[in-house]
C-alpha cells in the first residue's frame, strides 16, 4: 500500500507526523475495524444492546456508536432494513456527535450524502425542529434519502442545490450547521485506496478555495449564538486549520470553541488547539478533522409550543401514528405531512420534504416504504410479526410472496421483525402479496 503513496505525499507526511511518521506507514498493514451506530429514534442503546446479534464494543466518543466483529456481516441482517441501525466507519461519527443539537433546533447538513452524519442529527432532534440535508449531487442526494427515509423520523427535507443559492435563502436562518467538506481525502487512504490515485490529480490545493467558499456561505446561514462543525477526512493543514484561521479571520464575529479530547486524538496545529484531529496509527478509526465555530451574540432557540395534533385525512384512520405540528398536504398524486418547521424550501431542488404517506393511484391508495418505516408496530393493527430467525423474514426482504395461517385480516399488513416495521403487504387469505420495494430488496 505505501508503494503508492506519492513521495510528495510522503514527504508532507513525514512532516506532519515527525516520530510517529513510521507508526503512521505501519497502520497501513492493519485493516480498520468496522462499526455501526444504532438509531436511537427507533431504539434505545439499552434494549439494542439486548437484542443485537454481534459482538460488539464501544465507540469512546459517542454513546451509541459500537465496534463489531470484521467476520460479521451486519448489512445483511434484518435489523439492518428495519433501521435499527448505521454502518459507519468510526471516526466519521466524530461531527454529528460533536455539533451540540438541541431538541427544537433548525439544523443544516450542508454537504450531507450519503446521510451517515444526517441520521445521527435526526436522532438529536428526537422528531423535533428540522434538518435540511443537502448535496449538490442529485445522484448522491437520492442515495441521501434512501438512509434517511430507513431512520423513520418525517422531519426533515433532502434538498440537492449549490450552497450557494441556499445561502442567498436562508441568512442566519439555522441554530447549527454541519459541514463535512470535500477534501483530499488523506485520511481515507487506508481504507480506499483509489483516493491515493485521485489524491495525483487533485491534492489538497485543489479544494481550499472550495472549502473556503463553502463556510463562508454556511456562516452566513448560522444565527447569532448558533454553532457550526466543520470537519474532513484529510491530514492537510492547508485544508484544515488553515481554513478555520481563514474564517477568523474573515468572520471576526466567529469563534473557536473547545472539543473534547479523547484517548488517541491530537489537537490542532498553528496555535489551534481547539480542534481535533483523528489519526489512524493512534486509535481505532481513520483520519478526520473536525472544529466547532460559533457566532457571538445570544442564542435564541425557537420557543416550545404546546403539541398540535394534525386533522388526520380519512384514508388514515386505520392509524395510530401522532402526526403533530404540521399539516398533510397532498402534491400531485402523492400525499405528505409536513411538519411546521420545514418551511422556505420553494424554487428549490427538493427530493423530499417531510414524511411521504403513499400516493393516491386511480381507484386506491398505495401506503409509501417511508410510512411504515416511520410506524411502530402498535400503531397498526393488521401485523404479522416475524422474528429475525424466520426464514420468511427473509423472504419478505426478497421481494418474494410469504404465507401465514395466524388469522390476519385481508388487506394492508405491517411486517415487522422483533415488532420493528419492515414494510408493507397485502393480505389474502393468508397469502401476502409482497409490497417491499425492489431497489430496496435483500440481494
Amino acid at each position: 500500500m505505501t508503494a503508492k503513496l506519492s513521495d510528495t505525499y510522503l514527504w508532507e507526511a513525514r512532516q506532519l507526523f515527525g516520530k510517529e511518521f513510521p507508526d503512521y506507514l505501519r497502520s497501513f498493514g492493519e485493516s480498520g475495524t468496522p462499526s455501526l451506530r444504532v438509531n436511537t429514534a427507533k431504539i434505545s442503546v439499552e434494549e439494542f444492546l439486548k437484542i443485537s446479534p454481534f459482538k460488539l464494543e464501544p465507540v469512546p466518543w459517542t454513546d451509541n456508536g459500537f465496534y463489531y466483529d470484521p467476520e460479521e456481516r451486519p448489512s445483511l441482517h434484518p435489523y439492518y432494513y428495519a433501521g435499527l441501525y448505521y454502518l459507519q466507519e468510526a471516526s466519521a461519527m466524530v461531527p454529528a456527535a460533536f455539533l451540540p443539537v438541541e431538541e427544537g433546533d433548525r439544523v443544516l447538513d450542508c454537504c450531507a450524502a450519503p446521510g451517515g452524519k444526517a441520521t445521527e442529527l435526526l436522532n438529536k432532534l428526537k422528531n423535533s425542529g428540522a434538518l435540511i440535508a443537502n448535496d449538490i449531487s442529485a445522484t448522491r442526494a437520492a442515495t441521501l434519502l434512501k438512509n434517511v427515509e430507513n431512520w423513520g423520523c418525517g422531519n426533515y427535507a433532502v434538498t440537492a442545490e449549490d450552497l450557494r443559492k441556499l445561502a442567498e435563502r436562508w441568512p442566519q436562518a439555522f441554530d447549527r450547521i454541519l459541514l463535512d467538506a470535500p477534501c483530499s481525502g488523506q485520511g481515507m487512504f487506508r481504507k480506499d485506496p483509489q483516493l491515493i490515485r485521485a489524491y495525483k490529480e487533485k491534492d489538497s490545493r485543489t479544494y481550499v478555495p472550495l472549502q473556503q467558499e463553502l463556510l463562508d456561505c454556511a456562516l452566513g446561514m448560522l444565527k447569532e449564538g448558533g454553532t457550526l462543525l466543520y470537519s474532513t477526512c484529510t491530514f492537510s493543514i492547508c485544508e484544515n486549520e488553515s481554513v478555520i484561521a481563514y474564517a477568523l479571520e474573515k468572520h471576526p464575529e466567529v469563534r473557536l470553541l473547545e472539543l473534547p479530547k479523547y484517548p488517541g486524538f491530537a489537537e490542532g496545529k498553528n496555535g489551534l488547539s481547539g480542534c481535533v484531529r483523528l489519526y489512524p496509527h493512534r486509535l481505532r478509526g481513520e483520519g478526520h478533522f473536525a472544529a466547532l465555530l460559533e457566532k457571538t451574540g445570544e442564542h435564541a432557540p425557537k420557543e416550545k409550543t404546546p403539541e398540535k395534533p394534525a386533522e388526520i385525512p380519512e384514508i388514515l384512520k386505520g392509524f395510530r401514528h401522532p402526526f403533530r405540528n404540521g399539516s398533510f398536504r397532498q402534491i400531485g398524486q402523492k400525499l405528505y405531512f409536513l411538519p411546521e418547521d420545514l418551511e422556505g424550501l420553494e424554487k428549490l431542488r427538493v427530493l423530499r420534504s417531510g414524511l411521504l404517506i403513499g400516493e393516491f393511484n386511480k381507484d386506491r391508495f398505495d401506503f409509501a416504504h417511508s410510512f411504515a418505516l416511520a410506524l411502530k408496530k402498535e400503531e397498526y393493527d393488521n401485523v404479522l410479526d416475524l422474528r429475525a430467525n424466520d426464514i420468511r423474514t427473509v423472504k419478505y426482504l426478497k421481494g418474494e410472496t410469504v404465507e401465514d395461517d395466524s388469522g390476519l385480516k385481508d388487506g394492508l399488513v405491517l411486517v415487522c421483525v422483533d415488532s420493528f416495521p419492515l414494510g408493507f403487504a397485502q393480505n389474502k387469505g393468508g397469502t401476502l402479496k409482497n409490497k417491499y420495494p425492489k431497489e430496496r430488496r435483500m440481494r
